[in-house]
């Protein structure tokens, strides 16, 4: 059964920390081909299993050295259909996949967890779409049929909540708060912005977190901002501001590059992991909330270890 379903434990006071940029770390460290950028792909085989494997003890390990809780984060961000088919994956085979990385994190929770690391397993959801660049938007409706399938897989394999990763315009948000609901899973919402602090759609992220709070009457558990470095959306951050107490989540990058920039580097840009650890400090002076610290696009176990020896003492 989930643990945590009916009572997530994030929702205290009490700091969590998630994993990093996992796609970049399985590519650029760990030499391993990810078609489509998508991790899911590698649940195939035993090796592929192993290495996710490995990832996941390297974070578990910091969380539970620190004695604070984690987001176990699934590697299906790319696990939707049109991702899916592209990799050659029909609809069952697909829906096993989703199983198998929720049974990874079973298997993880089980030999890690402890009274003072609470861990919780979501249901990593990623866009249709580019994760930059939201060409093609769908409906509210739309999207809400279009994420359903892959939520209740998740919620049939006993995963806590879903969490949908890198949303770059309200409507497909929406869509899968609503799918959410309609199959009783708890939701958090993850936006990316560009280097002006507003969605890749040019909408601010205070106008995107009180149009889905409206729409959904506040169905969203809390929100969360990842792909983008701290440098880009700080200044949007103004103290005292209501709706900031809504987010509780920071997965940043490591690089100050814009998503274009990113986009045509073919090397990794890792950053300063302890310069990263300041800004996420800074950070949690802004957001009262702020208690989910994780990483994305080129960060690593570097840079979790500086964020919780800069947040962990606040």
């Amino acid at each position: 059964m989930a643990r945590y379903r009916n009572n997530l434990p994030q929702l205290s006071s009490d700091l969590f920390l998630t994993d990093g940029g996992m796609e970049t770390t399985l590519i650029f460290h760990e030499g391993l081909d990810l078609p489509e950028f998508a991790a899911f792909d590698l649940l195939k085989n035993d090796k592929g299993y192993q290495a996710l494997e490995k990832y996941f003890h390297t974070y578990a390990t910091i969380a539970k050295n620190n004695e604070v809780g984690f987001i176990l984060e699934s590697a299906t961000w790319r696990a939707n259909p049109d991702w899916g088919t592209k990799l050659g994956y029909d609809d069952q085979a697909l829906a096993d996949m989703n199983r198998k990385a929720i049974a990874l994190l079973h298997d993880i929770r089980a030999e890690y967890e402890t009274e003072k690391t609470k861990m919780v397993i979501s249901g990593c959801i990623g866009p249709r779409g580019d994760g930059y660049n939201p060409s093609e938007q769908m409906s509210e409706t739309e999207a809400e049929q279009y994420h359903r399938q892959q939520i209740a897989t998740f919620r049939d394999a006993d995963a806590d909540m879903v969490t949908a990763i890198t949303m770059t315009y309200t409507e497909e948000a929406i869509g899968i708060v609503r799918a959410a609901k309609s199959v009783g899973m708890p939701v958090a919402i993850s936006f990316t912005v560009e280097t002006d602090g507003r969605l890749p759609t040019s909408q601010t992220l205070k106008d995107a977190i009180a149009q889905i709070d409206a729409t959904t009457n506040n169905a969203p558990a809390y929100y969360m901002i990842n792909c983008a470095h701290p440098t880009h959306f700080a200044d949007v951050l103004v103290p005292g501001e209501p709706w900031l107490e809504r987010i509780r989540g920071i997965r940043a990058n490591a690089s100050t590059k814009s998503h274009a920039e990113l986009d045509e580097s073919e090397e990794l840009d890792d950053g300063n992991p302890e310069e990263l650890g300041t800004q996420y400090h800074e950070l949690k002076d802004r957001l009262k909330n702020l208690n989910i610290l994780g990483g994305c696009c080129g960060t690593d176990h570097r840079h979790l270890e500086a964020i919780s020896k800069a947040c962990i003492s606040m």
